[in-house]
């Protein structure tokens, strides 16, 4: 049978919970059952999904509330909201303590910091002077931004290799990284792209969006089929 994956709601639009379509295409076409998990207010329903689930994908989507890691809000940051941030932030650390395979696309990378007890800079701007360019103004998203250097040794550069062209959609990044957390990748301004948790199979956060790479770059696919082999393997 097919792994079952969780893909954790992307966001909330007036009384509707939503996920983009990339992410569902890009479970399917690498081999696993893609379900979509709604916002629930309650743990024992949270649990019912871990047990029922295989691995689980956390998406991109809006800025983390600061007060959930400790901070006061900034001029910069964007939207944000609260209770799916709690749920995100709740469900994460369920199922990192569950031990089965977790793979997070850029605010997902952001959470899965936050939920480690990190921090997240709440714009490049505030960390880095003179960066590149994160969020870049393409005619499509799926299109290269800029050069990401993978740290060799990691479970990322076992995947992906040395280099890799990513697209990029963020105005926030990693601070504090959070207990547990190494950095495995980053841009040629410092900022870091990719991080992964020691000591699990598979947890394992990246700054770009693959999903929206995955029919025209090889790598992305290596990526997400990864991540449905090493869920397959927890579902036996």
């Amino acid at each position: 049978m097919k792994p079952k994956i969780a893909i954790i709601v992307c966001g909330l639009s007036e009384n509707r919970q939503f996920v983009t379509n990339s992410y569902v295409q890009a479970v399917r076409y690498s081999g696993g059952l893609p379900l979509i998990i709604p916002l629930v207010k309650s743990n024992v329903a949270i649990q019912e999904y871990i047990s029922l689930c295989d691995g689980f994908l956390f998406c991109g989507g809006g800025d983390i509330t600061p007060l959930l890691f400790g901070q006061e809000p900034v001029d910069k940051l964007g939207e944000t909201n609260i209770t799916l941030d709690i749920f995100q932030l709740r469900f994460m650390r369920h199922v990192l303590l569950s031990g089965k395979p977790v793979l997070a696309i850029c605010r997902g990378m952001q959470l899965l910091n936050v939920a480690c007890n990190g921090t997240v800079c709440q714009d490049i701007s505030i960390k880095v002077k003179d960066s590149i360019n994160h969020m870049q103004r393409s005619f499509s998203r799926k299109d290269i931004s800029h050069k990401v250097t993978v740290k060799s040794g990691t479970h990322l550069h076992r995947i992906i290799g040395n280099i890799v062209y990513t697209n990029s959609y963020h105005h926030q990044t990693i601070d504090r990284l959070g207990k547990g957390l190494i950095s495995c990748a980053h841009t040629s301004d410092g900022i870091i792209e990719g991080i992964e948790l020691t000591g699990h199979a598979f947890s394992i956060g990246v700054q770009w969006h693959p999903e929206a790479m995955y029919r025209t770059t090889p790598v992305m696919r290596r990526l997400f089929s990864s991540f449905i082999h090493a869920s397959r393997l927890a579902d036996e």
